[in-house]
């Protein structure tokens, strides 16, 4: 069953309690146990490229 922090926080969904161990340091272990190869590969684009230095002229002569 959930419980709440506060009474206060009612907008905010509450997640049951864990029984496992907070740490200021992760733990490692599930990283060294990644499997690298189930990973997809995939072509990375650039949605909003820079524009060009002749991009950047034709503006500047066109508001000028």
């Amino acid at each position: 069953m959930a419980q709440c922090c506060s009474p206060d926080l009612s907008l905010i969904c509450c997640l049951p309690r864990s029984s496992a161990k907070m740490s200021d340091k992760p733990d490692l272990a599930e990283v060294s146990n990644f499997d690298k190869t189930k990973l997809k590969k995939t072509e990375t684009q650039e949605k909003n490229p820079l524009p060009t230095k002749e991009t950047i002229e034709q503006e500047k002569q066109a508001t000028a």
